[in-house]
């Protein structure tokens, strides 16, 4: 299973020559085992794989922990060649375990980092990577750590259990629900005949949002419209309405499932639901009754 590093430093010194490292790394060989470290061997600077071969034997030969790391590059600099590389390295030295420094991509590509964290950790497992570097700079990588932790689990059972990575684990599905609970307005109706109080029922599916109670069915998209026709009129309750409504608006803008008074889900980064207000009042006024009276209740 491939594991995770997060941080990084070289020496002040740099790695001016090939030579000078590999002394270094004699010199760390003494330590390593006990401080179950390892130290990161690449090719040659403007060499290709073959280095590897020799400074991999002078490592060995030295009793040193290493790690091999064919380097990835971002995209447009090399991306799919540096791929290849990794893949090469596994052909050569299937036992050998490879780091990959996946921040060059989830840092320098504008895109949600949870789909690049997915496969890149997938392409991690099946040509022997065991560590990767990750950073949360950027701020489409928060959380870069933690996509990696999942990411790595579900694509090592995919390979080693040879499933497809779906249905298993989808805390990595953040933007876009698995699956939309959705019901017909046949369904919705039916269920509002059971309905007997004032209080709204709010449900979406994939494209509208359907707000009822035992007088009223409203069916629309734009929420402003919608809650127009609520005649909401105490203050508390229309906030409470405002905010449901904008996240039944999320839901289907989204593809997500829409859950009264119930947080979206966002994978990994679901929050806990919020505890109800006992300042809301969730009760609204009867037009029926109001008629009759002449007044709200």
């Amino acid at each position: 299973m491939v594991t995770y590093v997060t941080l990084f430093h070289w020496t002040e010194q740099g790695l001016s020559k090939i030579q000078d490292t590999l002394k270094r790394a004699e010199d760390f060989g003494a330590v390593a085992e006990k401080a179950g470290a390892r130290v990161v061997v690449i090719p040659d600077f403007g060499a290709g794989l073959d280095t590897l071969e020799r400074n991999i034997q002078q490592l060995e030969a030295w009793r040193v922990p290493y790690l091999i790391d064919p380097v990835i590059e971002p995209i447009g600099f090399g991306f799919m060649a540096s791929l290849e590389r990794y893949a090469e390295v596994h052909r050569r030295f299937p036992n050998a375990a490879q780091l990959m420094g996946i921040g060059n991509l989830t840092e320098l590509t504008a895109a949600d980092s949870t789909g690049v964290n997915a496969l890149l950790m997938a392409i991690a497992e099946e040509v022997g990577v065991r560590a990767v570097l990750t950073t949360e700079v950027i701020p489409w990588a928060r959380g870069a750590v933690r996509e990696i932790d999942v990411a790595r689990r579900l694509m090592h059972y995919a390979v080693q259990q040879k499933r497809v990575p779906k249905g298993i684990d989808d805390r990595l599905v953040t933007v876009k629900d698995p699956t939309i609970l959705a019901y017909s307005e046949a369904e919705l109706r039916e269920l509002q005949r059971a309905v007997t109080d004032p209080n709204f029922r709010i449900f979406t599916d994939r494209d509208t949002i359907t707000v009822f109670n035992n007088e009223l069915f409203v069916q629309g998209t734009d929420i402003q419209e919608i809650f127009a026709q609520l005649g909401v009129d105490e203050a508390t309750h229309a906030f409470y309405l405002g905010r449901e409504l904008m996240k039944a608006k999320l839901a289907i803008t989204l593809g997500k499932t829409y859950r009264q008074e119930g947080s979206l889900n966002w994978g990994y980064l679901t929050p806990e639901d919020d505890k109800r207000s006992e300042h809301v009042k969730l009760t609204q006024h009867s037009r029926r009754r109001s008629k009759v009276s002449g007044k709200p209740e």
